[in-house]
């Protein structure tokens, strides 16, 4: 199995609603995406103080699984039209897991 994992502190200006449109972005793209074979994501629990404030944990079968989810269409939409306005940083991962 190949894992993505993101995580993202949002700008001191990001809404509510901007925050909730990330998620409704990253569910519609669970329906798009066949090469997701596990998919979680959400706010931070904030049990300390310098965590993130966002987290996404992708699964696939392969790298190529992976690729497939990081260039599609409507991935790169969200991350360029709701992602990155109210986003202040952001760090990732990819990784081979071995069970």
């Amino acid at each position: 199995m190949f894992r993505h994992v993101v995580v993202f502190r949002w700008t001191a200006e990001a809404t509510e609603e901007e925050r909730a449109a990330v998620a409704v972005g990253l569910t519609a793209l669970r329906e798009r995406i066949d090469t997701l074979r596990g998919y979680r994501f959400g706010p931070d629990a904030g049990l300390a103080d310098d965590n993130w404030d966002f987290a996404v944990v992708a699964d696939f079968d392969d790298e190529a699984g992976y690729l497939v989810y990081r260039d599609d269409e409507a991935h790169q939409a969200l991350i360029v039209d709701v992602l990155r306005p109210i986003i202040s940083a952001r760090a990732a991962v990819q990784y081979t897991v071995d069970d």
